[in-house]
């Protein structure tokens, strides 16, 4: 028996799959297929928050430079608002990272549910809802692969 795909609530075999503590044999499953719901505002709204942290001290930095030429004070004037603002464009710098890696994650994940789906004995049966586009990915393609591989014996 080959597996597919096994984390804890779905397992794909060279024989069933496994979601939820059902067993779907393969050789009962005729179609696969899936679908995909509406967006997530509350995930999009995540995003353009991190975009706003990444963007807030660079927006300040640029602004306090503008300013500083602006009012034409004495050059030290000028100087040490220049460097102010600088330090607080840097302040970005090691925020940065941390911020990136949770809009990488972010995009991992998705915006939308998606649905996996088979026929199974002539009636549709969903195996799967998430929004983790990254795991639902490896489970369809697990399903396919299986399906796939089955389909000679069918014949």
């Amino acid at each position: 028996m080959i597996t597919y795909y096994h984390d804890r609530s779905v397992q794909v075999t060279s024989a069933a799959i496994r979601a939820d503590d059902r067993v779907y044999p393969l050789a009962e499953i005729t179609l696969v297929w899936h679908q995909r719901g509406s967006r997530s505002w509350r995930v999009l709204a995540g995003r353009g928050a991190i975009g706003a942290a990444l963007a807030g001290p660079l927006v300040a930095a640029v602004a306090g430079v503008a300013l500083a030429i602006w009012w034409n004070r004495s050059l030290t004037v000028t100087i040490a608002i220049v460097g102010a603002s600088a330090l607080v464009g840097l302040a970005v710098g090691p925020a940065a990272d941390f911020l990136f890696e949770h809009l990488d994650r972010s995009y991992a994940r998705g915006s939308r549910q998606r649905e996996l789906w088979v026929r199974w004995r002539g009636r549709p049966v969903r195996l799967l809802r998430t929004a983790d586009a990254r795991r639902f990915g490896q489970i369809y393609r697990a399903v396919q692969r299986a399906v796939e591989a089955t389909e000679p014996a069918r014949r």
